[in-house]
């Protein structure tokens, strides 16, 4: 479509008309479109000089215009080296103008915009107050619903003054459980100013850490994506920052100490420059860790009788210790006012990362008499490294609001981990019955490549949009595996494999929207056309996946008014297996007990429906219904002849959840925000018992989840700032497994000094001991479960200092590929 688009235009400029009425048709259209986008858009211009308080001309002076409700950036603009600015296509309305130079600031000045205005001077003297401070820093957030999406609006709020990932952690709707980020119990993908973070879990937690949350102006709660954004995934928390039309330089460095069972730590530094053509921004951060985690285990083993004949009880308990580093470089240029290029590149990199694992089993028999003891340590070293550039030019036409985008992407991920594993069993009396002893060694690469064009417009006055995407990815990966006997090691071909996996995907999209009187309309489609190949070499099998599917959504909202109004929307999705989950190999915690990939795991598609009604932007009630189709869960087997255990993904027969939520959001005083949401909901999984003669067994889960916020400005002029907040999960089913109910007090508290230069915290976490639940599947001849136990309770320290022009909005942004999303 958009290269239909530009050859019309093309063929308006270069064709000769052949007859004479040609031109008289071309000259009323043309009138008519300048007539049309007259009367639809409304758009004036602002100039003027900028002086110092001698009245000299200041060349180069930077001049933006704020929005009047809240005093944001609308549109900006340098001067001239003589002084001399202009401000052009500015929508009619009300408005403050102030110009800056060198962290001088004029004063706010109003402006009512309804013809073209000449304002004459303005004057930055040396006595000026910073913008910030003219900002009323106990601005409360509000929550804004849209017809796709509900926008939690936090700048200049007490909430902002945290990290980024503090922000997404206390926005509704949004639970937070064990450094998962998940919505309406669906793990959520972050973006950045609509720009995907494409890092793995832990990585994109610790590179939000390290942004701060002042920058940012909102975010973004798509429970169902539009049809821009990829098939493949689930809800989305999109973070919007701030837009800086001022240049100059600011830098930070933000350090944490958390002391839980060890202690650790995380450094990290940010660099942003900014002239008035060229925007870099530069991150880096370092965050080694040792961490220790408990687990305790058990499994009953039953005859075919039913009668349990053999039941194991395990104490695991693993150190690990990392040294992880995340680099980011964001480049932005602008040509001019119609051609900018954004490159984008990171690096995230895990050296050297080890785990040490020492377990215990106590084996009894059907009288619970002790049979024997199995003790099993291991070693695994693991180094990952994650490397992904991105590049865009964006072209704007001359009509308003048009303009088309042209990307281009790639990524290399390699992964090597070794593992050695010795278990010895002994008798009740300590003598020593057997030993088991193997080793792996493991290797992964993957290459993503992706090409991708998308184009705006309008059709009248509603705005349009379309796209076209190519992706290819190729990962490669192997698995030896030995057995150990008297220290030398010999290769197992049965269980050692090569494993190759490869996919194409074409897709295209378009949307249109469409506002009117007291109704909003969103509608679009998506479709995509993917092959897949996947290859075990040792195994001598492939599987081939060949597929074209359509994905609509349609979001439509009704306000009838000021304080109330209703939505409904519907999507249709698409879930990609990842690609370790496809690699048939076995990672052996013992010989009796292993995760296994499913070469035969097929994509899943779902269809979401939410019904929402909301009141004074303060109340908000929320009923949502997914069918998730033949969804990828973990499932979790033993054989009781073997006395195994065995833990992969597969694909259920069916699942489906629906649920009411309800979030309500209010200042109690000018002091005391608070924020509350509470979610009722239902899960039902249907799957193959595998070990339990092939039946088909439904499990269902009804639970609670509940979260209290407390938000407190604790003096008066807004520096110190705490936090108290509750949060209540009664219960949850993941594949087999249900999981018991959690329990989370955290307090905080914040300290801005030095006119905010810098900034101390403290949080406690975890203060009940309860965050971690107790994971149980049980049913037909299955009994096993268990309690996992991470550091959850900890105090954290934090510092951070800004330097430089720090109170410029920066450019961070991320790149949007669903491709590596997939990568663990």
């Amino acid at each position: 479509m958009c290269n239909q688009i530009l050859k019309k235009k093309l063929n308006l400029k270069t064709l000769k008309p052949p007859i004479p009425l040609y031109k008289s048709i071309r000259f009323i259209v043309i009138l008519f479109s300048f007539s049309f986008q007259y009367l639809s858009a409304q758009v004036f211009e602002i100039k003027g000089n900028v002086v110092d308080i001698s009245g000299d001309h200041i060349p180069y002076a930077n001049v933006f215009i704020l929005s009047s409700i809240d005093s944001t950036v609308v549109k900006g603009s340098s001067a001239d080296e003589n002084g001399f600015f202009i401000i052009s296509a500015v929508v009619a309305e009300t408005y403050f103008l102030q110009a800056s130079y060198v962290g001088k600031k004029s004063e706010l000045t109003r402006i009512n915009i309804s013809e073209d205005l000449n304002i004459g001077t303005i004057s930055i003297t040396d006595n000026s107050e910073e913008l910030d401070e003219v900002v009323l820093i106990h601005k409360q957030p509000i929550l804004e619903r849209k017809a796709d999406r509900i926008i939690f609006n936090v700048e200049n709020t007490v909430i902002s003054q945290g990290s980024s990932w503090d922000i997404l952690k206390k926005t509704p709707g949004v639970i937070s459980t064990q450094d998962k980020l998940q919505i309406r119990n669906k793990d959520a993908t972050v973006y950045l100013n609509n720009r995907k973070i494409q890092l793995s879990a832990d990585e994109v937690k610790n590179l939000l850490d390290g942004f701060s949350g002042v920058n940012i102006k909102s975010i973004e709660v798509i429970h169902n994506p539009p049809a821009e954004f990829d098939a493949d995934g689930g809800p989305v928390l999109n973070i919007i920052t701030s837009k800086n039309i001022i240049p100059g330089y600011k830098g930070s460095i933000n350090a944490t100490y958390t002391q839980a069972i060890l202690p650790k730590y995380a450094i990290g530094t940010s660099h942003y420059f900014k002239t008035d053509k060229l925007n870099v921004f530069l991150n880096y951060n370092i965050n080694p860790r040792r961490e220790f985690k408990k687990e305790d285990s058990g499994v009953n083993y039953f005859n075919n009788s039913n009668t349990i004949y053999s039941s194991w009880d395990t104490n695991f308990k693993r150190k690990t210790k990392s040294q992880a580093q995340n680099a980011a470089l964001i480049l932005d240029y602008d040509f001019n006012d119609k051609n900018s290029l954004n490159i984008n590149s990171t690096l995230s990199f895990s050296p050297n990362k080890e785990f040490s694992n020492s377990l215990e089993s106590k084996i009894k028999n059907g009288q619970q008499q002790l049979d024997s003891i199995l003790i099993t340590t291991s070693n695994l070293e693991n180094t990952t490294t994650n490397f992904a550039l991105d590049a865009t030019f964006e072209h704007n036409f001359d009509k308003e609001g048009e303009s088309i985008a042209f990307n281009g992407h790639i990524t290399k991920f390699k992964s090597d981990q070794d593992q050695a594993v010795f278990s010895k069993y002994y008798l009740p009396n300590g003598d020593l019955n057997r030993s088991f002893d193997f080793s792996t060694n493991s290797k992964q690469d993957i290459q993503i490549a992706i090409g991708q064009v998308d184009f705006i417009s309008t059709i009248g006055k509603m705005p349009i949009s379309s796209g076209l995407k190519f992706s290819s990815i190729k990962s490669t990966s192997g698995i030896d595996y030995f057995n150990i006997n008297e220290s030398v090691a010999v290769l197992n071909t049965t269980l050692s494999d090569n494993f190759q996996y490869d996919e194409i995907i074409y897709a295209g999209y378009f949307n249109v929207e469409k506002d009117w009187e007291k109704w909003s309309l969103k509608a679009g489609v998506r479709g995509e056309l993917t092959n897949v190949l996947g290859k075990s070499v040792v195994l001598n099998t492939s599987t081939k996946q060949n597929y074209f599917e359509l994905f609509p959504s349609l979001f439509l909202l009704h306000s009838p008014s000021e304080n109330n109004s209703f939505s409904f929307d519907y999507s249709r999705k698409l879930t990609r297996p990842k690609y370790q989950e496809l690699n048939p190999f076995r990672y052996f915690s013992n010989e009796n007990s292993f995760t296994s990939g499913n070469q035969k795991l097929t994509a899943v598609f779902s269809n979401n429906f939410n019904l929402n009604y909301s009141l004074k932007d303060t109340y908000f009630f929320d009923f949502y219904y997914r069918d998730n189709g033949k969804g990828i869960e973990t499932l979790v087997f033993q054989n009781n002849q073997n006395q195994t255990i065995r833990e992969s993904e597969q694909n259920v027969f069916s699942s489906k959840s629906y649920g009411l939520d309800f979030t309500y959001n209010n200042s109690i005083t000018d002091k005391w925000f608070v924020s509350s949401y509470i979610s009722a909901f239902s899960e039902k999984i249907s799957f193959l018992a595998e070990e339990s003669n092939n039946l088909i067994f439904t499990k269902k889960v009804e639970g609670l989840y509940a979260q209290l916020a407390n938000y407190l400005t604790l003096s008066k002029d807004g520096t110190l700032t705490g936090e108290l907040s509750l949060l209540y999960f009664s219960g949850f089913l993941i594949g087999s497994y249900e999981f018991s109910e959690t329990t989370n007090l955290s307090v905080g508290l914040r300290k801005s000094l030095w006119n905010k230069k810098a900034v101390i915290s403290i949080t406690a976490d975890d203060l009940f001991g309860n965050v971690n639940p107790i994971f149980t599947s049980s049913y037909l001849n299955q009994d096993n479960y268990r309690n996992s136990r991470p550091e959850t309770q900890f105090v954290s320290f934090g510092f951070t200092y800004n330097f430089g022009n720090y109170k410029l909005r920066d450019n961070k942004k991320d790149v949007d590929k669903n491709e590596r999303d997939r990568i663990e």
